[in-house]
């Protein structure tokens, strides 16, 4: 491991005491020499040997002699990398050895059963068991695995479905107790994620985790309109929700720029508004069934009255008055919306989410009601005349009574509705679910007058925003002062991935794996909010989401060796991790991106939140602290002077591939800004000043690497920009 790897790596020593367990953390570079082996660790401590086992999801410690207060050593000792975090987790003693693979008795619940099933295929495969019944030869199971499960849960999983579960390891076995399947599933995850190297093999701790979520709605929203996402994306996405513990898909299937789903009523909608990428009828009942398979429900948006341009041009006869000659291409707001004065509009909406509610069997439908300017329902002067017949003062009136005429189709169809901020009007039925895009203040005034609401307004992945920003919002906010009533209507939070500018090559990159940190928002209690240890069970937890199919951290490299035209990146990548995308909006800005845009890009192939950026930040925030830290300032000069070697390589890469060539500007630019880091870390960690004018300089050029290039940003730049600071001339 170089020391640039090792800057986000930790070694967490487990030591047990009499009265429970202690942790020592320290990185590897104070534990390893500079050739491999063992030196010294650098603390006032005496250690042992240590002895290090790096698997996926492991760092064991086998062997170590703790400290002179008699601590005794702790080889099998409950390690917490769990995420999200439980409510309560107890260590015990002793552990599970894992050197067979589970005897689980059926239980006849085909769900569970199923459950069960795939998660023992995910522990052999984790610890290197073979497989019960695969092959010629039958492996007979010997780890006990009991599940003790009340009930299977809802035919149609609610908001009120009891996820709770408790799982207890002992030497023996495994027991989980749950009210429900959803419950045992997440028991499961749990269980995975608690599986730890051990000698030879591998062990489940002894440890009892009572868990429950504090939020009952904990979403993911994906919007499949603007660019189509293929079944199979859908399906991986929903295995890593599941390891996390989320449980609503919310599916946006309706836009401007297509309309994703078949209607067999009114087939135009997708012949005409979908360029013919849709889901059919029976693609999507299988998405619900498989996303209930994990305990996941669906709750399918359909736009409306605006975002509307994909119906109306395959049927302009429920236009406002302006009728669209094409699906849209461009992002935005669009001026074409329903005629929500026409009865035949309504017979028309009714049919179709009659045929929907076939489908879909969740209880909410998501209508969305955002951004419906509707010029044509100020200048038509029949909508002009229902409106003053109506006595409807405004747009906004006018779309409130639309909302009183799909929410009397959804009562009717026994669904209730759910809409972003703008269906919360006067008059609007208490039993109308209100997603917040506005933030916390508009939620908490839901809230306050009657409104069960869903938080997303922080979660907006395409923001770019890192995982530890978007971890710290939370979905109730102190300052607003909610009564516990009205804090109650406070239903959770979803994240939202916005698809104007990915598609299915770069849509996991964008949702994880910061959407595992969110998801630990929604479980965990409230005082859960360590970005640090955040981040250290995020990398993890990574990987896992990366064993489940997902492909956040390959398709980076895909992405640059399709773009240099070689194999041979490993310079590339290591000049790729200290960039990550700029933000949609300056994206937008920069490249005017629209639905035909090629998203293929040097942009597309770097991710936001790259595992290194936390780490360097919090080393230059300590050597800012600490300037006298000989190992942190050596790790931060080793980390730039390797960005520093990799421009070279990637310049001589640019030649002759014109889309790499674009970032140019930033290659040189790396070349400036680690010769300030460096110097940087010699004067504050040498304790001497910099020459006259150093700082004036070194904070143009920070400056000039902050303006827009390439669409993508230095990851290190704001903390660059604080040791600069805190050099002194």
């Amino acid at each position: 491991m170089s020391p640039s790897q090792e800057m986000g790596a930790r070694l967490t020593l487990v030591c047990i005491a009499s009265d429970g367990y202690s942790h020592i953390s320290m990185k590897p570079s104070r534990i390893f020499s500079e050739a491999p082996g063992i030196r010294p660790i650098s603390t006032p401590l005496s250690f042992g040997i240590v002895v290090l086992m790096m698997k996926t999801r492991v760092l064991a410690l086998a062997a170590v002699a703790c400290l002179a207060s008699g601590i005794a050593p702790a080889q099998d000792r409950f390690r917490d990398v769990m995420l999200p975090k439980p409510a309560a987790v107890t260590a015990g003693s002793g552990a599970l050895a894992l050197d067979s693979t589970f005897a689980f008795t059926p239980s006849g619940d085909a769900r569970l059963d199923a459950a069960v099933a795939r998660a023992i295929r995910r522990v052999e495969k984790a610890t290197g068991l073979p497989h019960a019944g695969a092959g010629n030869v039958v492996v007979v199971g010997k780890t006990p695995l009991t599940l003790k499960v009340a009930a299977p849960g809802g035919a149609v999983q609610g908001f009120e479905e009891d996820e709770s579960y408790k799982l207890t390891v002992t030497s023996a076995g495994v027991e989980i107790d749950a009210a429900t399947d959803v419950g045992a599933m997440h028991a499961l995850e749990t269980m995975i994620q608690l599986i730890q190297a051990h000698g030879d093999g591998y062990v489940l701790p002894a440890v009892t985790v009572d868990d429950k979520p504090r939020f009952a709605w904990r979403g993911l929203m994906i919007d499949c309109g603007r660019h189509f996402e293929p079944v199979a994306v859908i399906e991986r996405t929903l295995d890593g929700m599941a390891a996390v513990k989320l449980n609503v898909f919310h599916w946006h299937l309706t836009e401007d720029q297509g309309f994703r789903m078949e209607s067999k009523v009114y087939p135009k909608l997708t012949g005409a508004g979908s360029d013919g990428l849709f889901y059919s009828q029976e693609q999507a009942r299988e998405v619900v069934a498989y996303a209930r398979a994990r305990g996941i429900r669906v709750v399918p948006e359909f736009e409306m009255p605006g975002h509307s341009q994909a119906w109306l041009y395959a049927y302009p006869e429920y236009a406002s008055g302006t009728v669209p000659t094409d699906i849209r291409r461009e992002f935005g707001v669009s001026k074409f919306a329903i005629d929500p004065t026409r009865p035949e509009t309504y017979t028309f909406i009714k049919a179709f989410l009659t045929e929907m509610a076939g489908i879909f069997p969740d209880e909410y439908v998501h209508i969305g009601g955002d951004e419906a300017p509707a010029p044509d329902w100020k200048t038509n002067p029949k909508i002009v005349a229902f409106m003053k017949s109506k006595g409807l003062k405004d747009n906004d009136a006018m779309q409130a009574y639309f909302n009183t005429q799909i929410l009397a189709i959804l009562k009717g169809l026994n669904k209730r509705m759910m809409g972003w901020d703008e269906v919360l009007t006067p008059g609007l039925p208490k039993d109308v679910v209100v997603q917040s895009w506005r933030g916390v203040a508009s939620l908490a005034k839901g809230a306050k007058l009657g409104y069960q609401g869903v938080l997303s307004a922080p979660y907006y992945l395409d923001a770019m925003k890192p995982a530890g920003v978007i971890y710290l919002a939370d979905p109730i906010d102190p300052a607003a002062g909610l009564s516990s009533e009205e804090t109650a209507r406070v239903l959770g939070g979803e994240v939202t991935m916005w698809a104007e500018q990915l598609d299915a090559h770069t849509i996991d990159s964008r949702i994880w794996p910061r959407t595992a940190a969110v998801a630990e928002r929604f479980w965990s209690a409230a005082s859960v909010k360590d970005v640090d240890d955040m981040y250290r069970r995020l990398g993890p937890m990574s990987v896992e989401l990366e064993g489940l199919g997902l492909t956040h951290l390959q398709s980076g490299d895909a992405g640059l060796r399709e773009l240099a035209g070689t194999e041979h990146i490993s310079e590339l990548r290591r000049f790729a991790s200290a960039l990550e995308p700029v933000s949609f909006g300056e994206r937008y800005k920069e490249q005017k991106t629209n639905q035909l845009t090629a998203l293929d890009r040097f942009v597309d192939a770097v991710r936001p939140d790259p595992s290194n950026k936390h780490s360097v930040e919090v080393g230059i925030n300590k050597l800012i602290a600490s300037p006298t830290d000989k190992a942190n300032a050596a790790d931060l000069t080793k980390y730039f002077e390797e960005l520093a070697a990799t421009v070279p390589e990637v310049k001589a890469q640019m030649k002759g591939h014109p889309r790499l060539a674009e970032i140019s500007t930033r290659a040189d630019q790396m070349t400036a800004l680690t010769g300030i880091a460096q110097e940087a870390i010699g004067y504050l960690s040498e304790g001497k000043k910099a020459p006259a004018g150093w700082k004036a300089a070194a904070t143009a050029k920070l400056a000039e690497a902050k303006k827009p290039s390439a669409v993508v940003r230095f990851i290190f730049l704001e903390p660059l920009n604080k040791l600069v600071a805190a050099v002194q001339e």
